[in-house]
C-alpha cells in the first residue's frame, strides 16, 4: 500500500504539482475531494455531480492528468469560486457533507486537500479533521523561502495534535538548505526532498525533476 494525503502550509505553495509528480513517481491514482475555484468560471453555481467521469477543465484533477497521466477520481464537490470550500459552498448554495467522503479503494493513491491543513471544509470541520479520520499518512508541501519555518512547524503541530500520521515534508522552490534542515530538525520530521521551480511545466519535465529530487523508495 502506498497511500498519501498531500497538504501544505498554504495556497499556491506547489501542492498540486507535487501531487502530480508523486502520482507519476509511484504510479498512484489521484483524488481531490473538493475543488474550489475553476479556471475561467466566474459563476456561483456549483457544477453538477452528474457530469460523468471526465475531469472538468480548469480543475486540479485535469492538471494532474496532464502532468502525470494518472488515473483520477471525480471530486465529491466542485465549487466555482476560488475561496475556502466552506465559503465557496455557501455562495453556491451547496451543503457539503464531509462525513460521507471516503477515499477511493486504490492500493496506490494520492489525495490532495485544498490549501493548508487548517482550511475549513465546513463551518465546523477542517481538512485536518478529515485527515485524522482517514488515518492516511500525510505529506506536507512547504515553501523554501522566508516565513516557511513558522508556517511549516505550525502545520506539523496542528496535524499531530489531531493524531494525524505525518509521513514527511516535501519542499517546492529554490534551494535553501538551512530552512529545510531547520524544519526537519525542529519539526522532528523526515525531509523527503525538494522540487525546484520548473521553467517549462509538462509531464516530461516534471517526471525528470521528481526522479532527480525524490526516491520512490521513500513512498512505500
Amino acid at each position: 500500500m502506498a497511500r498519501f494525503v498531500i497538504t501544505s502550509t498554504g495556497t499556491d505553495v506547489g501542492k498540486t504539482v507535487f501531487a502530480a509528480g508523486l502520482c507519476g513517481l509511484i504510479g498512484a491514482e489521484y483524488w481531490k475531494p473538493v475543488q474550489s475555484g475553476l479556471a475561467g468560471n466566474v459563476e456561483n453555481d456549483a457544477i453538477s455531480a452528474d457530469r460523468g467521469n471526465a475531469a472538468q477543465p480548469g480543475t486540479d484533477r485535469a492538471e494532474v492528468e496532464r502532468l502525470s497521466g494518472a488515473r483520477t477520481h471525480p471530486e465529491a464537490a466542485l465549487l466555482p469560486q476560488p475561496l475556502s470550500p466552506h465559503r465557496a459552498a455557501e455562495l453556491a448554495g451547496v451543503t457539503l457533507d464531509p462525513a460521507g467522503w471516503t477515499p477511493p479503494d486504490a492500493a496506490r493513491l494520492v489525495i490532495e486537500g485544498a490549501g493548508g491543513a487548517l482550511v475549513p471544509v465546513t463551518r465546523h470541520v477542517l481538512f485536518a479533521d478529515l485527515f485524522a479520520r482517514w488515518q492516511v499518512p500525510v505529506i506536507v508541501v512547504c515553501a523554501t523561502g522566508l516565513g516557511t519555518i513558522s508556517h511549516s512547524l505550525t502545520a506539523l503541530e496542528s496535524l499531530r495534535a489531531r493524531g494525524v500520521p505525518v509521513h514527511g515534508v516535501a519542499f517546492v522552490g529554490p534551494a535553501n538548505d538551512d530552512n529545510m534542515a531547520t524544519i526537519g530538525d525542529l519539526g522532528r520530521v523526515r525531509v523527503l526532498g525538494r522540487l525546484p521551480l520548473l521553467d517549462q511545466l509538462d509531464r516530461d519535465s516534471l517526471t525528470a525533476a521528481m526522479r532527480a529530487a525524490f526516491s520512490a523508495g521513500d513512498f512505500t
